[in-house]
């Protein structure tokens, strides 16, 4: 017997859903779900008598986009109801009978026992009849995600989630609608302080997976596009670095004045696009800041002694040897971003009882 807790709501997107769908609504309130959000995403007509149905459930309620505009938007539109309406956190689960009734429930407990700085995760085994595609994928995401984020998982595409409250309403604020929003609340996790817990859940694919709308090639690009954002603002950086150091040189011929000049014009782009694009920061400047200097500093001091003794001692030309120091300083630029400065630490707290 399960201990007496209240269930959070179950939100459900749903583009062009299974018929199934109406039977794990069914045994969501079975279950003890009074509160179950489902996301019409642009359906069309030919699923109205599906959505009425559910509609006339007192567990459901309804809520329509009249276009389909994606998975990430549609989980937003839900998030927002529940938030609207008090929910202390959400569970998202899946319309393509992906997920079982007796897992979103494990999720949900999980949840409301938690506190509220964890991401709860229904994690699937990829063990037995899986789709090379799906396996390929979570593979792929799950290599990047360890080195993009620092974070191990063992399903990065899970659609089964708890999500608490204070995540929730960060999510409202990211611009990502389509699948890549699932990659970006990982990212936005780690990096706004998120501890996140993985909960075994059954694989299960029905007919080769074919309700998914997942488009491989799209959809994927979109996905590592979120994972490889830190990879393009560094681009980015790097031509600004570039580009000012050359105007510099002319008018400060010394190569202090002029790597300065050129990395100060860089961080006034980089610390920005960093912060808000990248790692979600919502920390105040006054604690991100001065470590984000800190880094700049240490790294400019590093690259300018290493391209004076490569220029001075060895002979290399001024330009080539900049862009390969700053190449070779990428990959500790990116991990003391990603790990110090842009990282906040949260206090776990135990949801308050109720009375």
């Amino acid at each position: 017997m399960h201990e007496p807790v209240t269930l959070p709501p179950v939100l459900i997107p749903a583009y062009k859903p299974p018929p199934g769908l109406a039977r794990l609504v069914e045994e969501l309130a079975a279950r003890g779900f009074d509160r179950i959000l489902v996301v019409d995403d642009g359906s069309g007509p030919s699923f109205e008598r599906l959505f009425e149905r559910l509609k006339q459930r007192p567990e459901v309620r309804l809520l329509r986009h009249e276009a389909n505009r994606g998975k990430g938007e549609a989980l937003k539109t839900g998030l927002r109801c529940a938030m609207e309406s008090g929910a202390a956190g959400v569970v998202t689960a899946d319309a393509d009978g992906q997920h079982l009734a007796e897992d979103i429930e494990r999720v949900a407990r999980r949840l409301a026992a938690g506190d509220e700085s964890t991401l709860v995760l229904g994690c699937r085994s990829f063990e037995g009849c899986v789709p090379l595609r799906s396996r390929l994928g979570n593979l792929v995401t799950a290599a990047a995600m360890r080195w993009i984020a620092g974070v191990k998982l063992a399903d990065t595409q899970t659609g089964l989630r708890g999500i608490p409250r204070a995540l929730a309403s960060r999510l409202l604020d990211t611009f990502t609608a389509g699948y890549e929003f699932e990659l970006d609340m990982l990212l936005m996790a780690k990096h706004s302080g998120f501890s996140i817990d993985e909960v075994p859940i059954r694989t299960v694919y029905l007919e080769d997976n074919r309700s998914s709308h997942f488009n491989p090639l799209r959809d994927s690009m979109r996905i590592y596009f979120v994972l490889l954002r830190f990879t393009f603002v560094s681009l980015a950086t790097a031509l600004i670095d570039n580009a000012v150091f050359r105007l510099a040189l002319a008018g400060l011929p010394a190569l202090p004045e002029a790597h300065s000049a050129a990395r100060a014009a860089a961080l006034c782009f980089q610390y920005p696009a960093a912060r808000r694009a990248v790692f979600h920061s919502r920390e105040s400047h006054r604690r991100v800041l001065p470590k984000f200097l800190a880094v700049a500093a240490g790294h400019a001091l590093l690259s300018w002694a290493v391209i004076h003794w490569l220029t001075a001692q060895q002979g290399f030309a001024l330009l080539p040897a900049k862009i390969a120091v700053e190449t070779s300083l990428f990959p500790v630029n990116f991990l003391l971003q990603r790990d110090w400065v842009f990282t906040a630490r949260r206090t776990p707290r135990r949801p308050a009882q109720a009375p």
